[in-house]
């Protein structure tokens, strides 16, 4: 599909500094490595995620979006001790928001989160929130005054089946319905409890979202999907779970909305007519 977009990718380089403390050290993922993925998927744009191995280190994140040049996009880790010109510079480099990974020990912690939105909002920057999804009934006023957009990992990593994700999905979805949030259909593994190469237990929750907001999802593939590996030391089939998704769209238009047009707007990308 021309101009399609994997909205959350990882690279690793080992010849990048780790985190102090950071539990997930994946083998060396690199941008030819990724482009083999790509072709086997047929997209053309890819976003780029600094991963919790690098902390608030964006060299490997921004050093990917130079070699994959214009179709590229970042979201970056960032602490409150960032400069302006920092921000700035990773704005030129293709960043267009900033990670809040706390489902582990991180760099950067929730009560930064109103300053770092306001930071960033002049830039048109988002906020990427990877958190336990039963924080969220708790935080839903801290999330709906943010001045800028939430884009939420992972299906908001609600369990299948687990009648407490509820309350968590409904904040989700008024969020969503105001126009603030957005989702990233990525990494059904995460959280099925079935798992591949269907993930079926994963489509009632992919289909509310498809049905609620079309207009504020995107798609992900995850990789090198580097938790699922930590787990099972297994491989992960990038062109099955595009399958998937595209077996749960229901039409064409739809599936060209979520890998297209969304990203597009989310990120940022060239119409094709400007390119």
């Amino acid at each position: 599909m021309p101009d399609a977009c994997d909205c959350h990718t990882h690279v690793y380089g080992s010849r990048y500094p780790v985190a102090a403390g950071a539990t997930l050290r994946p083998a060396d993922a690199s941008v030819n490595d990724y482009r083999k993925i790509q072709r086997a998927l047929g997209t053309s744009r890819v976003v780029v995620v600094t991963p919790s191995t690098y902390g608030n280190d964006n060299a490997c994140t921004v050093d990917a979006l130079a070699q994959f040049g214009k179709n590229a996009r970042g979201v970056a880790v960032v602490d409150d001790s960032v400069t302006e010109a920092e921000l700035r510079h990773l704005h030129q480099a293709g960043i267009r928001g900033i990670r809040f990974n706390l489902t582990l020990p991180a760099p950067v912690q929730l009560e930064n989160l109103p300053t770092l939105a306001a930071r960033i909002a002049p830039l048109g920057w988002h906020v990427q929130l990877n958190l336990p999804p039963a924080w969220l009934p708790d935080i839903a006023g801290t999330l709906a005054a943010l001045p800028v957009p939430i884009v939420f990992d992972h299906y908001g990593h609600l369990s299948p089946g687990n009648p407490q994700a509820e309350a968590s999905f409904r904040v989700i979805a008024e969020l969503l319905s105001a126009g603030k949030a957005w989702v990233k259909l990525s990494g059904p593994y995460i959280e099925s409890r079935e798992g591949p190469p269907h993930f079926a237990d994963v489509q009632p929750l992919a289909a509310r979202y498809l049905a609620l907001a079309p207009e504020r999802l995107v798609w992900g593939s995850d990789w090198p999907h580097p938790t699922q590996r930590a787990r099972t030391d297994g491989c992960v089939d990038d062109v099955a779970l595009l399958q998937t998704f595209l077996d749960w769209c229901e039409s064409a238009d739809l599936a060209h909305r979520v890998l297209v047009s969304n990203p597009q707007t989310l990120y940022g990308f060239e119409h094709p007519e400007q390119a």
